[in-house]
């Protein structure tokens, strides 16, 4: 799967939104410092006002741009969850941290909290890189099942989407979440 589309890309930055897969899923996405692109994500989804999404980074400096600044306990845990090491068998991890910043309102929905992933493929990273953290919640209208296709996708979405991108039957299972303290404790919210 390469994500190096430059359509998809130009989408992006224009503000569009993407039927793609992501590390885990397909999902619904689009770039999350932009709000109008956000608020069309939730308005094609019928979501849930109130329920932030997760937001997918290539870097952890990238956190900055959402006025988050670790502790050295959340570092350290960002390294045991991130480090994509051959030797364990890591699920992908989206990692709930906390976020006060109230003109971040559009993504923390009230919440004061945010979700991110790092994923671990390195062409996924690649095209972040290019974008900018993307929200990208599952590709499916609230309460259905997620898309395992393209032409799954295309029922829910049809031309309310700016762009598909086919990655073929993808039968993942969405991210482990966790939610990670100042302290670096962490609460277990989903397997």
């Amino acid at each position: 799967m390469t994500w190096n589309d430059e359509n998809l890309i130009r989408i992006f930055k224009n503000g569009g939104v993407a039927i793609m897969p992501t590390d885990t899923i397909y999902g619904i996405v689009g770039q999350a410092e932009n709000i109008s692109t956000v608020n069309l994500i939730y308005k094609l989804k019928k979501r849930n006002p109130e329920k932030p999404c997760i937001i997918l980074i290539s870097d952890v400096k990238q956190l900055e741009n959402f006025s988050i600044t670790l502790s050295e306990e959340q570092k350290n845990k960002l390294k045991e969850y991130w480090s994509f090491d051959p030797a364990q068998d890591l699920r992908p991890t989206s990692i709930i941290l906390d976020c006060l910043d109230p003109s971040l309102e559009h993504l923390h929905r009230g919440t004061n909290t945010l979700a991110f992933r790092f994923p671990a493929p390195q062409s996924l990273r690649d095209l972040i890189d290019k974008t900018g953290p993307l929200i990208a919640p599952s590709a499916n209208p609230e309460g259905l099942p997620p898309a395992k296709n393209i032409l799954e996708a295309r029922k829910y979405f049809s031309d309310a989407v700016d762009f598909y991108l086919d990655g073929g039957e993808i039968l993942g299972k969405a991210s482990k979440i966790i939610r990670l303290h100042k302290d670096g404790t962490v609460d277990i919210l989903r397997q």
